[in-house]
């Protein structure tokens, strides 16, 4: 256990290190830019949206599953919360219908993973598929504007809580509750179990399949919260939204020490790898960069990190 703890901060420090290089890096090639405080507050803001998404994600890797359908279900979620009927009961309606929506979608999911006993990955692509076709259908391809005076004054500056913007307030909350409900609770402990060896865990006592099912309703309760707050940022709904947050939220848990093969995840490393990621992004967008050079730079961080991730395993046995 010392080993496993002594290993997991050293990458902690490391990813804490990169982070830093970054924003250094960042500081000398745009330093008025950069390091402009509304620049940082929108990096912020943005790795807030994923963040949370990243947050679910976690939880289903450590599980030993993958959710290929989080950045469909928020823009189903972003979209039905959004339309002129949902509109009509305010700022709470839109809340709850993206949320609703959400977990909706995590519980099919849940349902044929755990119970129907289709392979994660083909139940999550057909989800996929099938939500953001939903999404087209609802918005017909037009983008569905918000009118309500409550959501979009919270995108504003004056909202700001001590210049923290509301949407890294809920990442922050978001954030510490996974980290407790992952390390301190009987369910974290569950789901680490599953996904180190599922037989294992089902002949201790533990429900598996009920586990697993839990695991998808959390992975689509945070895509709600995530297309709420996406609807914040960008005041409207739209068929688009959430797309490739599949491929981040599972690349920022990857490089944050999350095992793709299930059995072990970390919150604040996947918090950091969504930072690491986002401030790139913001980096690559400064220079001028075009988005095919940052996508190319994130494949060859999430492999680099798959080869670590093998030879400490390696290195372990």
């Amino acid at each position: 256990m010392r080993a496993l703890a002594a290993r997991a901060d050293v990458r902690t420090f490391s990813l804490l290190g990169v982070l830093v290089a970054l924003i250094v890096i960042g500081g000398i090639t745009k330093p008025d830019e950069f390091l402009d405080t509304r620049n940082l507050q929108l990096v912020l803001t943005q790795a807030s949206v994923i963040g949370v998404v990243t947050v679910g994600m976690t939880f289903v890797i450590t599980s030993g599953g993958i959710d290929l359908s989080v950045g469909a279900i928020v823009a189903l979620s972003s979209v039905w919360a959004t339309t002129v009927a949902t509109q009509e009961y305010g700022l709470a309606g839109i809340l709850f219908t993206a949320v609703l929506v959400g977990v909706g979608c995590g519980l099919v999911n849940g349902l044929l993973i755990a119970y129907g006993g289709m392979v994660p990955f083909i139940a999550t692509l057909a989800m996929l598929a099938s939500a953001r076709g939903l999404a087209l259908q609802i918005t017909d391809g037009k983008t569905q504007i918000v009118t309500i005076d409550g959501i979009l004054k919270l995108g504003e500056r004056d909202s700001y809580i001590l210049g923290i913007p509301p949407l890294v307030l809920v990442f922050a909350v978001v954030t510490i509750i996974g980290w407790l409900i992952l390390n301190r609770t009987t369910f974290g402990r569950r789901t680490v179990a599953v996904g180190g060896n599922a037989e294992a865990a089902r002949l201790a006592g533990i429900d598996v399949r009920r586990q697993r099912l839990y695991l998808y309703l959390l992975s689509g309760l945070c895509c709600g919260i995530a297309a709420f707050l996406l609807i914040i940022l960008s005041g409207s709904g739209q068929n688009t939204n959430g797309n490739l947050y599949e491929l981040d939220a599972i690349a920022a848990a990857i490089i944050g020490g999350t095992l793709l093969s299930g059995g072990r995840g970390t919150i604040t490393g996947s918090v950091l790898g969504v930072l690491i990621f986002t401030t790139i992004t913001n980096i690559f967008a400064l220079n001028n960069l075009q988005s095919d050079v940052q996508q190319i730079a994130k494949g060859a961080i999430i492999v680099a990190a798959v080869l670590v991730q093998r030879r400490t395993a390696a290195s372990s046995t």
